[in-house]
């Protein structure tokens, strides 16, 4: 099988309120066959989607409640450091938790991290080795 992440499902608690959030925070735009009952945000190949907690809990199986820190981290990639603060801080008037500030990597980049208001913690990276594709897509080297 070809290796292709197609879909990241979010659970969360307000689904009108978590649109909201990433459409204020990132700008993102929903795509064609979102409704009241599901968010799709298209990232060129990737989709993230946004779904009641509750129900994403009942279709896996397992209970909804959650409990400290589930080992998973989403990012968005920037090309300046620039960016990077305008997102963060874009992030954090929209309603998203500041959990680390801007700052400078062990790995020679630059950094911030903040939790959406459901707690899901995303990363927001610069580094001045990156490079990325005509669609904003980060290049990584088989």
């Amino acid at each position: 099988m070809k290796p292709r992440l197609n879909i990241v499902t979010l659970g969360v608690a307000d689904l009108p309120r978590s649109r909201q959030f990433y459409q204020d925070a990132l700008g993102w735009k929903p795509a064609k066959g979102s409704s009241d009952q599901i968010v799709f945000f298209h990232h060129g190949g990737i989709v993230l989607a946004l779904y009641p907690m509750h129900l994403l809990a009942e279709d896996v199986g397992i209970p909804a409640e959650r409990s400290g820190f589930s080992g998973v981290t989403l990012a968005i990639n920037t090309k300046t450091r620039e960016e990077l603060e305008e997102t963060h801080q874009k992030a954090i008037i929209a309603g998203a938790k500041s959990l680390v500030e801007p700052r400078d990597t062990f790995w020679g980049g630059y950094d911030s991290y903040f939790a959406d208001p459901d707690g899901h913690t995303w990363e927001i990276a610069w580094a001045p080795f990156w490079e990325f594709d005509e669609q904003g897509s980060l290049i990584m080297e088989e």
